[in-house]
């Protein structure tokens, strides 16, 4: 993704001094998820709170044939993910302006990556997701977490899977990461 630094200069959609870290951090973090997950082409995928693209825009490059919405808030990020996927000519992702909350979409699942607390991210996307099993695993929420999670996912019980990242990288920086998985 060598389009990301130039385009990472017009608005700060990566920190600065964590750009030498892009393919680590960024690039295979978001594509963690096709560890445990596979979408074909009938799945239709929401990433909520996108920034600069993750996860939606690697995964939407390793599954051509899935559909992805990429939702973030901020115009000017959103504007810069148009730039980028024309220069990808990644035709099975679209940015959207918008808030997670408001948004009246439908998918199979919803992805993020470091968006907001589980439960509040739980709320605010439960609606989007329709139920069934067309895929690797019945649709849900998927989202790239790190740290303690124990509070934060105290209500779920067991109904929250938690697949560590360090089951498959050995990079110290994946050692406290996981794939928080909800069902719907």
């Amino acid at each position: 993704m060598e389009v990301i630094p130039p385009l990472n200069q017009k608005v700060n959609i990566i920190s600065r001094k964590d750009i030498e870290h892009l393919e680590e951090r960024h690039i295979l973090h978001s594509l963690s998820i096709a560890k445990k997950f596979s979408f074909d082409s009938v799945a239709r995928i929401v990433d909520v709170g996108t920034g600069g693209g993750f996860p939606g825009v690697p995964l939407a490059i390793l599954f051509p044939e899935a559909t992805f919405t990429l939702v973030d808030s901020i115009g000017k990020k959103v504007r810069l993910l148009e730039e980028l996927l024309e220069e990808l000519e990644l035709k099975n992702a679209r940015p959207l302006c918008g808030r997670m909350e408001e948004l009246n979409l439908k998918a199979d699942f919803v992805v993020s990556r470091a968006v907001t607390a589980f439960p509040k991210l739980h709320q605010w996307t439960s609606k989007l997701i329709i139920p069934g099993h067309k895929q690797s695993m019945p649709n849900g929420l998927i989202s790239l977490k790190g740290g303690d999670l124990m509070e934060e996912l105290a209500y779920f019980k067991s109904r929250a899977q938690l697949f560590p990242l360090s089951t498959w990288f050995e990079e110290s920086f994946f050692s406290s990461k996981m794939i928080v998985y909800l069902k719907k």
